[in-house]
């Protein structure tokens, strides 16, 4: 019988109170490398990232958005 739900893969990830995620558990979030979301970020592309103290932070929302398809890419 087939399963008409396919079955998601838990990831954990450390996300802070307001919801930020620093490169490498965004990338997990998403499934991908934390290069590709370096790479996409250089080229203008992927999910919006913001720069506090010299690092990279994503927001979980803005990652939603992207995977909706709702951000730009």
């Amino acid at each position: 019988m087939h399963d008409p739900m396919p079955q998601v893969d838990q990831v954990r990830v450390r996300m802070l109170p307001d919801g930020r995620m620093a490169r490498e558990d965004a990338a997990r979030y998403l499934g991908l490398k934390d290069k590709t979301l370096a790479m996409w970020s250089l080229a203008g592309r992927g999910p919006r990232s913001v720069k506090v103290g010299g690092r990279v932070f994503y927001f979980k929302d803005d990652l939603d958005a992207f995977i909706r398809g709702e951000a730009a890419a």
